[in-house]
């Protein structure tokens, strides 16, 4: 993504001739953080909340989609990723500004949150549209959809932000610390299993699809090979898009800010789950979603029956952040075999295939009009089919996991130190308003750059927030 934002950046990073003083570089990162933040409070957002994208003009707008409606995007790069780079904003500067810009970030999500305690995708804020969800905020409506979304980052994204808005406001703003703690309880109360793992969605009542996935994973006798409906399959237990990882983040953050024992309790049930999760030999790894008997099912018509690379290797990332957190080795056991199972996948060129059949291993793929095949030549382009293998990075991880103490490995993390080059091109690089400009396009509007992109502006934000926070030390 933005390769020709990085390349631009790398070249006037060579080719810069001066950089200010410590003192006077520290002054221009803070101005520029100010500048930027009021470009994006006073004319970028929307009730106080972030779509993905804009035009230069900011005249076109879109999230997953072209947005021409008072709308806000939760899913990142949206509203919850720029308030976490104000956070972090007021924490290394103490500047008010950038406060009042993360309250007026979780106001909106206030807005928008749901009955059930968590978020979807968007927060619509126009009557009409907001008739058709269940928000906390407004009457309730039997025809309104209540729908708690961990799929793509999305409540847990929303929960990480108003967590480290609370602790620095010392639990001293209601709305906020309420908020956050109704959120905390909907995730472990009604959407964690009793078995430990987590759907992409939960709701205020659970439906029969809710059933609980407490047994080891297992082979089916059999499977259909044609898409037989989605049978809710939101409501299955699933790794898919990093929803472990992303939980699991959530859990340890609430535990360590507010140091209450159900958050670590839920995170020790949720890597459990995980090790349960690991399919049997010949296939030692994990599937995108389960079914009640933990066994790997249909989700969308593009996601069979299948064991996945994309969600395995985020599985043994989380086992890793599990092990640094807890310090059970157990939770490093299961990495080997499936570390040397992913490697024996491998393609010729080195990469890997999404999914591999159940038991014979063969690589499944897709033609355009969804018809499932062994043959790669006619894919759809929307979806992932093959993707990098990242069992190289995995294995060198886990050795040093295997080698140090979980007190080791954290004291051998480095804090990130911008260097004052790189600054100072941020610095250089915004445009009067306070905006950075990158040449993406607008995917959905289907207009050329320049554009603004939050996730440019959010990266900006915290590499500022970083340089100042290390001048302070």
């Amino acid at each position: 993504m933005h390769r020709l934002l990085l390349w631009s950046v790398c070249v006037a990073v060579f080719t810069a001739t001066e950089i200010p003083a410590r003192a006077d570089l520290a002054d221009d990162a803070l101005a520029a953080a100010k500048k930027a933040t009021s470009f994006l409070v006073d004319q970028v957002s929307t009730e106080g909340g972030y779509l993905w994208s804009y035009s230069a003009d900011l005249q076109a707008r879109e999230g997953e989609g072209v947005v021409k409606t008072k709308t806000i995007w939760v899913q990142p790069p949206g509203t919850p990723s720029v308030g976490e780079a104000f956070v972090k904003l007021y924490e290394a500067t103490g500047d008010e500004q950038f406060l009042d810009a993360a309250r007026a970030a979780a106001e909106s999500l206030r807005r928008g949150q749901m009955r059930s305690g968590g978020w979807q995708a968007m927060v619509e804020f126009e009557p009409e549209r907001r008739r058709r969800w269940a928000y906390r905020v407004d009457p309730a409506r039997s025809k309104a959809k209540d729908q708690s979304s961990l799929d793509d980052d999305k409540t847990q994204s929303a929960l990480r932000f108003l967590i480290q808005l609370d602790r620095v406001l010392d639990f001293k703003d209601d709305s906020i610390h309420e908020m956050t703690l109704y959120a905390l309880d909907g995730l472990i109360q009604r959407g964690q299993f009793s078995g430990g793992g987590f759907p992409q969605v939960w709701t205020d009542r659970r439906g029969p699809a809710a059933d609980t996935p407490d047994d080891n994973a297992s082979y089916p006798e059999s499977w259909p090979r044609t898409y037989p409906g989605h049978n809710e399959y939101w409501h299955r237990y699933t790794l898919n898009d990093h929803l472990a990882r992303d939980v699991m983040k959530v859990l340890f953050l609430a535990d360590e800010v507010y140091g209450d024992a159900r958050y670590c309790d839920a995170a020790v049930k949720l890597a459990d789950s995980l090790l349960a999760a690991q399919m049997p030999d010949p296939q030692p790894a994990w599937a995108q979603q389960y079914n009640a008997k933990m066994q790997p099912i249909w989700a969308r018509k593009f996601e069979p029956p299948a064991i996945t690379s994309s969600e395995s290797f985020s599985v043994i990332e989380t086992l890793m952040m599990v092990y640094r957190h807890i310090g059970d080795p157990k939770y490093l056991d299961p990495i080997p075999k499936a570390l040397d199972y992913l490697e024996r996948c491998q393609l010729p060129d080195g990469r890997v295939a999404r999914f591999y059949e159940l038991k014979t291993n063969r690589p499944l793929y897709f033609t355009r009009d969804y018809q499932l095949t062994y043959d790669d030549g006619d894919m759809p382009t929307h979806y992932g089919f093959q993707l990098q293998s990242k069992v190289p990075q995995l294995r060198k991880q886990y050795q040093r996991h295997e080698r140090l103490t979980p007190r080791q490995l954290a004291e051998s993390e480095k804090q990130r130190r911008p260097s004052p080059r790189v600054v100072k091109t941020i610095i250089d690089r915004q445009d009067e308003r306070g905006a950075w400009l990158s040449d993406e396009r607008l995917r959905f509007n289907k207009l050329p750059g320049p554009t603004v992109q939050m996730s440019v502006a959010v990266e900006h934000l915290t590499t500022l927030a970083e340089y100042l926070a290390d001048q302070k030390r």
